[in-house]
């Protein structure tokens, strides 16, 4: 009997919820991590403007979701700035390679050029696999570093002992200078803290501050909510001098996002609210692993132990003149690295 696999495509994500297996898949306790959820993806839509493009797959009761968006030349994730990793979602049991490949050869119909990051390796070989298969030419390469912690059974203090002299030296000195408040619950009050502090610390301009809100807010009516405050005086004023936002689920504690006011550096405010959201999440949560997203700033590595790469690939459809130019840069540079570019 001939395999028939469907190939669907939603730029209405409000679409999705009508189909119960998509719907289930996008949801937790199936998805778990907020990347994952359709929830996600809509409040992309809703206040950062991403204009998705959902595809779908599906043999029988099996199911495969790539999350896509248009963009300015080609399709791209179906994320942002926020968003830890990318990645096609699949139902239990699923043939992932083989529904790949039935999304890339349909989207050949649609465009030559699909660009993802950051993919985890998996998720990257078998879109490397199905995109290749359907005769795309792909490359793929490092773009990032995702930063991990596997907590392996250990109590906090036992973790703790583990990390470097200076930090645990800055700890003792430092813990009680500022007063530490924890959220497994969202309140206008407390997003305001978060808010001041973010405003008033050294990091740029908040990407989009609604969606941030919004998907505070609903963490926080899920129970999955980790938000910390730090308080401490500066310039005589007792004030929110750190926040940091983290979600917990499915065993794992995702940090999103940290700041501190640049006045309050020197009574390491951050370093002493990142302590006690630890040890929330290791000592009551129960956590398995902590994920401390992309980028490679040197004070991660002080509390994770573990990296992981995430990788770009540039999906370009050979048949397209217009993708050419790319295609002759791309194996330019393969035969100068010698190698076979992924």
């Amino acid at each position: 009997m001939c395999r028939v696999i469907l190939v669907s495509y939603h730029v209405n994500l409000n679409e999705v919820q009508g189909d119960p297996a998509v719907a289930m898949l996008l949801q937790a306790p199936m998805a778990t991590a907020p990347f994952d959820r359709l929830a996600w993806f809509q409040g992309l839509v809703a206040d950062c403007g991403v204009r998705p493009l959902l595809a779908l797959a599906r043999d029988g009761d099996a199911v495969a979701v790539l999350p896509l968006a248009q963009g300015a030349d080609g399709l791209v994730p179906l994320a942002n700035w926020y968003s830890f990793r990318v990645q096609p979602i699949f139902s239990p049991g699923a043939d992932a390679v083989a529904l790949l490949t039935a999304i890339a050869r349909d989207l050949a119909n649609r465009a030559d050029r699909v660009t993802l990051w950051p993919l985890p390796d998996g998720a990257a070989g078998a879109l490397t696999t199905a995109f290749r298969a359907a005769g795309w030419f792909v490359t793929r390469a490092a773009c990032d570093t995702n930063h991990t912690l596997i907590v392996g059974g250990r109590c906090y203090a036992d973790y703790l002992a583990t990390r470097p002299g200076p930090l645990r030296t800055t700890l003792k000195r430092k813990a009680k200078k500022v007063a530490i408040t924890l959220y497994d619950h969202f309140t206008p009050e407390a997003w305001g803290h978060y808010e001041t502090v973010y405003a008033a610390s050294w990091k740029p301009e908040e990407g989009s501050p609604a969606f941030l809100r919004h998907f505070a807010a609903a963490e926080g009516a899920a129970g999955r909510l980790r938000l910390g405050v730090a308080h401490g005086e500066v310039d005589g004023v007792h004030r929110p001098v750190a926040a940091q936002l983290w979600t917990v689920e499915a065993g794992t504690a995702f940090i999103h996002k940290l700041a501190y006011i640049e006045a309050a550096k020197p009574l390491s405010p951050g370093t002493s609210l990142s302590a006690a959201l630890f040890e929330h999440v290791i000592d009551r949560d129960g956590v398995a692993e902590i994920d401390f997203g992309t980028g490679d700033d040197p004070y991660k590595r002080d509390w994770m132990e573990a990296e992981r790469m995430r990788y770009r690939m540039v999906m370009v459809c050979p048949t397209s003149l217009r993708q050419w130019p790319s295609i002759a840069r791309s194996l330019a540079k393969r035969l100068v690295r010698g190698g076979s570019g992924g």
